[in-house]
């Protein structure tokens, strides 16, 4: 576990020495900036564009940056051939690859928490109030999502480049946000070959859209039953594990080779 968390601190390390805070910094602004403009429009007033629009644009942010951190740690290390002293330690390749997602995932998480806090504070300028237990559910649920985003971004980058998996990661994303929800409404009207596809697809793909509780948020529905937030967080623990499972499978046995692209 000791080896596990250096290598989580590692890649804190690297994100402050690199300009990925600044990517944050940027992130953070524009959210702050196009939350303030709603004011110029007559919207400023109705705190509940500042919940719909804050909300959607930490998602955003908060996606690009697990996506983009994630992708490129295990490409990064092969192409520098930094993967060889690494590896060389007392380290194994399932630590390795767990730390690089603990590292990952506990930084898009910290960025997500900034995001958020703008969010609230900017509502209550306004004179707004956010519920409190829903705003802790609707954090809890997008963390989970992020841990589970990561673990995909890395399971795909154990065997593909950075630019490769970074696509196929944005891909799955969109897929499990949109088309997964919109299936059962599909098979009605896709019967036969086409609708076993359909449903294959339901089943293969984590759906991200039970992580998402802006809607409780917007409209100020109050909290979700624990037992349901509960159960939703199993549900992307097991999935997150099992992509973590897919990405030591996929490079317990990959052989490097100095200069491999990234």
């Amino acid at each position: 576990m000791k080896r596990i968390l250096v290598m989580a601190r590692v890649v804190w390390l690297d994100l402050l020495r690199r300009k990925d805070l600044y990517v944050m910094a940027i992130l953070l602004l524009t959210l702050l900036f196009v939350l303030m403009s709603l004011n110029l429009f007559g919207l400023g007033a109705v705190v509940r564009y500042i919940l719909d629009v804050g909300l959607l644009m930490a998602w955003l942010f908060s996606l690009v940056l697990v996506v983009s951190l994630t992708a490129r740690q295990l490409p990064r290390e092969e192409s520098r051939g930094t993967i060889f002293p690494l590896l060389a330690k007392p380290l194994t390749r399932a630590e390795l690859l767990l730390g690089k997602w603990l590292g990952s995932a506990t930084a898009s998480v910290f960025a997500t928490l900034a995001f958020y806090a703008v969010i609230v504070a900017l509502t209550a300028l306004r004179g707004g109030a956010v519920n409190g237990p829903c705003l802790g559910q609707a954090f809890l649920l997008h963390g989970m999502a992020l841990a589970l985003v990561s673990a995909v971004a890395l399971a795909l980058s154990a065997r593909m480049t950075y630019g490769a998996a970074a696509s196929m990661t944005y891909v799955l994303c969109g897929a499990a946000f949109f088309v997964a929800p919109a299936v059962p409404e599909l098979l009605v009207h896709e019967p036969g070959p086409s609708g076993n596809v359909l449903l294959a697809l339901y089943y293969a793909l984590p759906h991200l859209d039970l992580f998402d509780l802006r809607q409780r948020l917007i409209h100020d529905w109050g909290p979700a039953p624990w037992a349901d937030v509960v159960g939703i967080a199993v549900y992307g623990a097991v999935w997150t594990g099992l992509f973590l499972l897919l990405a030591w499978l996929a490079y317990r046995t990959k052989r490097f080779r100095r200069g491999a692209p990234e």
